[in-house]
């Protein structure tokens, strides 16, 4: 197992199924036989195991859980679908290469196994951290929010470049995963597209995606753009400004869709504190949260060309990391505001 992380080079069906370079028995072992306790996460391509190999060798470690972490994707054998999905995640993740992408480390396909490989995410999903609850989740805050939305909006920009040509077509924030230090990385490839026939006629007869974060020209249409990962990104960043779901049903009646709940109090500056999310304590400096309330508007917009590009939503993100507004502690729902001159504002750190 000495060379099994070779990344693929070719985007041709029979060249990835050739060059398959991890071993089923050794995942297994590195997994501990993909024991329930070693589950990380369930999602509609399989389940994600925990497992260990030798740093050196790649092979699973002598001990038990000793040795490099990472993160087995075990496929549901659901058939054509399934495998379509494991060849999208191997052929896009397997040639490309950024900060905010995870790497993926090598695959599998033995008979009916389909396994991929990936680094092992530390801190989990930013769903998990905004609304598992528990004394290991802790509530973000403004600062690690901002950050992670950054991060993941970078990820976004580097496959809508001219380098990838790739629509993501399921962001999410199940599927922006945080390392370490919380920097963001998307995951899951698995409904990725070529993004090279943006402006022809790219139009599929089935939808695929998660609903609520699904733009509505997609719903409607089939079709498929960059601007529906834009929109996706809004709904996300609406939901780590507000602290809500992008679909909630045990929300009252006209709650339920997070969209259509929050836009009246969008088109306001002096509404915008009403949605941002209780668990912040007002610990919040309210101009970047305008803006960045804003922001979401326009990522959410019903028209496409209305909605900006991955490229101009970081320049927005990377303009609110500079922003000199504080925030000085205090009570009341909003807290107090402060303007300060001079100085980057300081990161708020989260352990």
């Amino acid at each position: 197992m000495s060379n099994c992380f070779v990344k693929p080079t070719s985007r041709s069906e029979g060249e990835i199924l050739q060059s398959a370079n991890l071993a089923y028995r050794e995942l297994r072992a590195a997994t501990r036989n993909f024991r329930p306790d070693s589950v990380l996460g369930e999602g509609g391509f399989g389940v994600v195991f925990k497992g260990w190999v030798d740093e050196t060798t790649f092979a699973p470690p002598s001990g038990d859980k000793t040795g490099m972490p990472i993160a087995v994707k075990k496929l549901n054998q659901e058939g054509i679908q399934g495998h379509r999905e494991w060849l999208a995640e191997v052929n896009y993740l397997g040639q490309l290469s950024h900060p905010n992408l995870v790497k993926l480390l090598g695959y599998c396909l033995e008979d009916v196994q389909h396994l991929l490989v990936y680094e092992f995410m530390p801190r989990g999903s930013l769903e998990n951290h905004m609304f598992r609850r528990g004394s290991h989740f802790k509530p973000l805050s403004w600062n690690l929010r901002m950050n992670v939305a950054l991060g993941a909006a970078k990820g976004l920009a580097f496959l809508h470049s001219d380098k990838a040509n790739v629509i993501y077509r399921d962001f999410k924030m199940g599927n922006v995963l945080l390392d370490s230090n919380y920097n963001a990385k998307l995951s899951d490839f698995g409904l990725a597209r070529d993004g090279r026939a943006d402006d022809k006629s790219h139009v599929s007869t089935r939808v695929m995606g998660t609903y609520g974060y699904a733009a509505p020209e997609y719903l409607d249409t089939g079709h498929l753009t960059t601007k529906c990962d834009v929109y996706s990104f809004g709904v996300v960043l609406l939901e780590m400004l507000s602290g809500r779901r992008a679909l909630d049903k045990n929300r009252p009646a006209g709650e339920h869709k997070l969209v259509e709940w929050a836009s009246p109090y969008l088109t306001s500056k002096r509404r915008i504190s009403q949605i941002l999310d209780a668990r912040l304590g007002g610990q919040y400096p309210l101009g970047s949260a305008q803006k960045a309330a804003a922001l979401a508007l326009k990522c959410i917009s019903v028209d496409p060309k209305a909605r900006p590009s991955m490229e101009q939503v970081v320049a927005v993100l990377e303009q609110l990391q500079d922003d000199k507004e504080t925030v000085v502690t205090g009570g009341g729902a909003c807290g107090f505001f402060r303007m300060c001159g001079g100085g980057r504002q300081q990161q708020q750190q989260q352990t």
